[in-house]
C-alpha cells in the first residue's frame, strides 16, 4: 500500500515539477501504470490483452476523424469563418459548449471532443483563450456524455452495474447535468466577453488565418493574426516542441499533416493503455480505503478521477443496493473531478493532444473550476 501511495503521489506531482515529464505525459503514465500493476502483482495476460485492445476503438475514432477533418479542412475553415463573421463570437462559444455537451451523449464523448478541438483551432482567438475555452468545453462534454450509455464508458458501466434502462442516468442526473451545461456555456461566453472587450468586434469581421494567407504576409503579421503574439520566438514558446515559425503557425492555425494525425492517434492509444494499467494497479487502494466509507467522504475521494479512469472507479463503487442519492453523489463526484486534469477524461486527452496543451496549462483552469463545481454540487447533493 505504501508503494501504491508513492505511485499515486508521483502521478499527481511529477508532471507539474519536471518539464520533461509533462512533455511526455503519455509515456510517464504508462510507466507508472506498469509499476503499479507490478507492485500489486496484477500483471496478467488478461490485463495485457485488455490494455492492448481497450484503446483500439478510441484510437481508430481519433485517426479517422483526424483524417476526415484533414481532407475537408478548407471547407471546414470556410464554414467556421462564415459563422464567426455572422454570429457574435460569444454566442458561438455558448452554442459550441452547450450543444457538444448535449450531443456527446449520442455521438459519444470521443467524437464531440474531436469536433470541439477542430473548431477551437480555427477560432480567431489567442492561444491562452483557446485553452480556457477548450477546458470549459471538455467539462461540458464530460458531464453531458453520462446522460446515456452511448456517451462514455462510465455511463455504460453504471447502467449495466445497476441493471437499469437506457434513460436511467438521464432521469437520475439530468436535473443537475443540464443546468451545468448551460453554466459552462455562459462561463465560456462571459470569459471571452471580458477578455476581448472592444477587440472582439474587430475580430468578428476578420478572416481566420490560413497557410495561404501566411505565405503572403510577413512572419510578424501572420503570428499576430493567428495568436496575438509579436514575434516568431514568442510564437514558438507558446507551443513547445516546434522548431520554426512555419511549424508554429501550423500548430496554432489548425493545419495538420498525415504525420501529426498518426502521431496524435498513437499518443491517445498509449494514454488509454496507461490508464488501464494505472486503474488496475491502484485498485487495491480503492478497495481498501474508499469502499465502505460515508457518501460524503467518497464524494471528495472521487477526485482521484482527475488522474484515474472514472469508469474503473464507477465499476468499483456502484452497487444495485444503493439508493438514488448515493448513486448521484458518487457519479457527480466522478464526473466533475474528471475535468480537472488531462488524464481524467477521454475528451481531455483528445483535445489536449490536438491543441498541445500541457498538464500545467490544463490544471491552471481545470483545478479551480473543478473545485468550485465540486463545492457547489456537494451542497446541492449532500447538504441541502
Amino acid at each position: 500500500m505504501v508503494l501504491l501511495f508513492i505511485v499515486l503521489l508521483t502521478v499527481l506531482v511529477l508532471p507539474f515539477v519536471f518539464r520533461k515529464v509533462e512533455e511526455n505525459l503519455e509515456l510517464f503514465l504508462f510507466l507508472m501504470g506498469i509499476t503499479a500493476t507490478l507492485v500489486t502483482g496484477n500483471m496478467t495476460w488478461h490485463l495485457i490483452k485488455e490494455a492492448l485492445s481497450e484503446p483500439i476503438a478510441i484510437t481508430l475514432a481519433v485517426l479517422i476523424a483526424g483524417a476526415l477533418f484533414f481532407v475537408i479542412q478548407d471547407r471546414f475553415k470556410r464554414l467556421i469563418n462564415s459563422i464567426c463573421q455572422k454570429v457574435p463570437l460569444t454566442l458561438v462559444i455558448f452554442i459550441i459548449v452547450v450543444l457538444l455537451g448535449l450531443l456527446s451523449s449520442l455521438i459519444t464523448a470521443i467524437v464531440a471532443a474531436i469536433i470541439l478541438a477542430e473548431i477551437i483551432m480555427l477560432l480567431p482567438l489567442a492561444r491562452p483563450q483557446k485553452i480556457i475555452i477548450c477546458v470549459i468545453g471538455c467539462f461540458s462534454i464530460g458531464l453531458g456524455a453520462v446522460l446515456t450509455p452511448l456517451g462514455e464508458p462510465l455511463a455504460t458501466i453504471a447502467v449495466a452495474k445497476l441493471n437499469e434502462d437506457f434513460l436511467y442516468l438521464f432521469n437520475l442526473l439530468g436535473e443537475y447535468i443540464l443546468p451545468l451545461l448551460i453554466i459552462m456555456g455562459v462561463l465560456g461566453s462571459l470569459y471571452l466577453w471580458r477578455i476581448t472587450g472592444s477587440q472582439f468586434k474587430k475580430s468578428m469581421g476578420s478572416k481566420l488565418a490560413s497557410p495561404q494567407s501566411c505565405k503572403r504576409e510577413t512572419s510578424a503579421e501572420c503570428e499576430q493574426e493567428i495568436s496575438g503574439v509579436d514575434s516568431c520566438v514568442e510564437c514558438e514558446q507558446e507551443i513547445s516542441g516546434v522548431d520554426s515559425c512555419v511549424e508554429c503557425e501550423q500548430e496554432i492555425s489548425g493545419t495538420d499533416s498525415w504525420k501529426s494525425i498518426i502521431i496524435r492517434a498513437l499518443k491517445v492509444y498509449l494514454f488509454v493503455m496507461a490508464l488501464v494499467f494505472l486503474g488496475e494497479g491502484l485498485q487495491p487502494l480503492i478497495d481498501t480505503y474508499v469502499l465502505g466509507l460515508d457518501n460524503k467522504l467518497i464524494y471528495w475521494l472521487n477526485m482521484l478521477s482527475a488522474v484515474l479512469d472514472n469508469a474503473t472507479l464507477a465499476a468499483a463503487e456502484l452497487s444495485p443496493k444503493m439508493n438514488d442519492p448515493q448513486i448521484q453523489a458518487i457519479l457527480m463526484g466522478l464526473l466533475v473531478s474528471g475535468g480537472m486534469l488531462i488524464p481524467g477524461n477521454i475528451p481531455n486527452i483528445i483535445s489536449a493532444s490536438k491543441l498541445k496543451i500541457s498538464m500545467t496549462e490544463w490544471a491552471k483552469i481545470g483545478v479551480p473550476l473543478g473545485l468550485l463545481l465540486m463545492v457547489v454540487m456537494y451542497f446541492i447533493l449532500l447538504v441541502t
